[in-house]
């Protein structure tokens, strides 16, 4: 009985193992698995090599792991492309047409199971088949029931009528029986224990996270330019327009996404955009217009590699210090970074509220190994949840930019009450009038930006500490990070080490400091080149991490569990 199975399947874009990878996610999810789906694909629409892992774990992951227990390429360019990156191992088994997994591919033959997934789909009706016969050899190694596959099926392709459904069932069928004899013969032996309640779980993707948590925070407005790898999540909301009441602008570039969004908010709306960083780069105007006029603003900033278009389908966590410095001038801004589904449901969905309450830009910073990866997790609990509006009604006397206390000024929207409601990009009194008077500069300074820091760190969303609390070593990430390293810490079992996890990155309050007092050894571990938020530790909190104890990675691709699981080792014995 093994932990989790790692199966790979590679072929070029255009060619199906998309829908190869929702059937069998799917169907093993309902069987009663733990699934994780991550995503590796070059920036193109047909050709090249494109390649997906499906992990089938008894307990929940979704870390990436480079070894690979069953590939199934499905082009010649396949297992050349997957050893570069270090994804073939000497027991890994290839599972494929002759033409492809032969002689010429240089694979050991004790590895290699031939099956001709083509001709049997042209017995079948037709190639296109090729993938659900290779998907049925699969599936049948955990026993899915037929009945699941066959209402996926009727689901999925219903619309092409009952011949497409039938002959689909059909080609699965074929590959049920060829995976069963290969059990029998002893080639093929995979069991994980499955988990009853999984079935009940919901199967989604980063971007549907954020999107669902958009939903619930009450988003009724979304303007953004497509951009990979955040055009997702545009998408998803305009699927969702109608059932919800979202109105969506797919804008002519970024520059009027982020203004849109600001006359929305100051329309009473409640809006986001999406973006990547190239995207980003063209809001910083807007941005700080945001900041001038105090308007609410949600953006959804989906990472790549740099600079400029670098590399636009793979991920990084590059754009940290982008999001905390884009913009002239001085004001406050939110930074929150989900490590989980979870937590991009409830981040996003308290983002909303954040920037209602304090009328300051919030950012909910992914990446592309966060939003193109899928798994499973508990249904999401909302009975807790509320949109929180923050509107006043106006009077005659109305103050839109009122110095108060906490820095937060009441905000009104036109025509709701009997105020006027201004608005100004040029600094101004407290009643929206142009003002060059410099102690009045001075105040609103203080009142927008200090004052509202202050306010802002009350409502901090603390780290989460994963394992001992009496720890030595204390290894820190953020964003997307979460997975790869908690499973890196349950390999190694450590009782002296932990994880400190992120969910929001900026403003970061004083008290913090109180985590890495208590440990001899702090290790980082992100995907970039400089260690962009150990920077920040150092700026904010005085938290210093030396060059040896950080984990940076930048070639586009995720942390391998691997590769933390050796590092985390490695230091914790040099610090022993």
């Amino acid at each position: 009985m093994k932990r989790d199975v790692s199966i790979v399947i590679a072929g070029a874009a255009g060619q199906g193992i998309e829908t190869v990878a929702d059937f069998m996610a799917t169907v093993l999810k309902l069987s009663g698995y733990h699934v994780f789906v991550t995503r590796e694909f070059m920036s193109r629409i047909r050709g090249g090599t494109n390649s997906l892992q499906i992990r089938i774990c008894s307990e929940r992951t979704a870390a990436y792991v480079r070894r690979t227990d069953l590939l199934v390429p499905l082009t010649e360019d396949a297992i050349p492309h997957l050893r570069k990156y270090r994804r073939t191992q000497e027991d890994t088994q290839f599972l494929g047409e002759e033409g492809i997994v032969g002689e010429q591919a240089g694979v050991d033959p004790d590895n290699v199971i031939n099956v001709d997934f083509s001709g049997i789909a042209k017995e079948v009706g037709g190639k296109i088949y090729s993938n659900t016969v290779a998907a049925g050899v699969i599936t049948s190694l955990f026993g899915v029931n037929l009945d699941i596959v066959r209402d996926y099926l009727e689901r999925r392709f219903g619309d092409k009528g009952e011949d497409v459904v039938n002959e689909n069932i059909d080609a699965y069928n074929r590959g049920v029986e060829i995976g069963n004899h290969l059990q029998q013969e002893g080639k093929l032996n995979y069991k994980v224990e499955k988990k009853n309640k999984v079935k009940d779980d919901i199967l989604i993707s980063g971007t549907e996270s954020i999107g669902l948590g958009a939903i619930a925070g009450g988003c009724n407005f979304i303007a953004s330019y497509p951009m990979s790898p955040s055009t997702g999540l545009l998408v998803f909301l305009s699927q969702q327009s109608k059932e919800f009441g979202i109105v969506v602008d797919q804008v002519e570039d970024e520059i009027s996404g982020i203004n849109k969004g600001l006359g929305a908010w100051y329309a009473g709306a409640r809006a986001m955009i999406t973006t990547s960083g190239g995207g980003f780069a063209l809001m910083s105007e807007g941005l700080s217009l945001a900041g001038m006029t105090e308007t609410p603003m949600v953006l959804h900033v989906a990472q790549r590699p740099g600079p400029a278009t670098g590399l636009p389908t793979r991920t990084g966590q590059e754009d940290l210090k982008h999001v905390l410095g884009a913009a002239h001038g001085e004001f406050p801004r939110i930074v929150l970074t989900p490590g989980t589904y979870e937590d991009g449901f409830y981040l996003t969905q308290k983002a909303f509220n954040l920037a209602d309450k304090y009328q300051v830009p919030v950012f909910v910073l992914t990446d592309q190994f966060f939003v193109d990866s899928s798994y499973n997790i508990p249904q999401l609990d909302i009975s807790n949840l509320k949109v929180e509006k923050h509107i006043v009604k106006t009077d005659q006397g109305y103050q839109r930019y009122a110095i108060t206390e906490d820095g937060i000024s009441p905000r009104g929207i036109p025509g709701f009450g009997d105020g006027f409601v201004r608005a100004d990009s040029d600094e101004h009194d407290e009643n929206g009038h142009i003002t060059e008077d410099m102690n009045l500069r001075i105040e609103m300074v203080n009142k927008r930006l200090h004052k509202k820091i202050e306010a802002i760190k009350e409502d901090y969303i603390y780290p989460e500490l994963v394992g001992s609390e009496d720890y030595k070593t204390l290894v820190v990430a953020w964003g997307s990070n979460y997975y790869v390293v908690k499973e890196a810490l349950d390999k190694l079992d450590l009782d002296d080490v932990a994880l400190l996890h992120f969910k929001q990155v900026y403003p970061l309050p004083s008290d913090l400091k109180e985590h890495f007092e208590t440990a001899e050894q702090i290790l980082a571990v992100e995907n970039n080149a400089t260690g962009q938020f150990c920077d920040l530790l150092l700026t904010e909190l005085g938290v210093s991490i030396s060059q040896n104890d950080r984990l940076l990675k930048y070639d586009g691709l995720p942390f391998p569990v691997e590769m933390v699981t050796e590092f985390i080792e490695e230091a914790t014995k040099r610090r022993r």
